[in-house]
């Protein structure tokens, strides 16, 4: 099970190929209801729901630190290597590789990918797209303008 944005990047990339579409499970009145209080401003507590994304153990552990970012707050790809590399005892850890967990996020918003930056608050490597990134910091009252816009390709 995923919730994705419209044309994401990686849409639907962890459902299995025997999932089947059923509206009336209960989770997904939990996440809508979760979703219209979110987006009416309020700060509903990712624990609410039961999540269970599909990944491995390096994605589902960057994915527990994306939960434990703030609502309004932001870290780095590379606040989170760094809190990455002392889990794993490791002297370091690639910036990029979590870069890659945090855009194979199956839970868009509910987990909040939308709250990692770039270095020095560069705007970077949303799969949802930068301005709903934007949109979103701007909903939780992040100062977008202190962030610095990707250039255009």
């Amino acid at each position: 099970m995923g919730a994705w944005l419209e044309e994401q990047k990686y849409f639907g990339a962890s459902l299995l190929a025997a999932a089947v579409k059923d509206d009336r499970l209960p989770v997904f009145a939990q996440t809508k209801a979760w979703l219209d209080r979110y987006f009416a401003g309020q700060r509903p507590e990712i624990s609410e729901l039961p999540l269970a994304p599909a990944g491995t153990d390096f994605r589902q552990a960057v994915w527990q630190i994306l939960c434990r970012i703030p609502y309004g707050q932001l870290l780095t790809y590379g606040e989170i290597a760094r809190m990455m590399a002392v889990m794993l005892n490791k002297k370091t850890m690639s910036s990029q590789a979590v870069g890659g967990a945090v855009g194979h996020n199956p839970i868009s918003i509910i987990i909040p990918c939308h709250r990692v930056v770039g270095a020095k608050g560069n705007l970077t490597g949303y799969a949802g797209g930068i301005e709903i990134k934007v949109k979103l910091l701007e909903l939780e009252g992040v100062d977008v303008s202190a962030l610095t816009m990707p250039k255009a390709k």
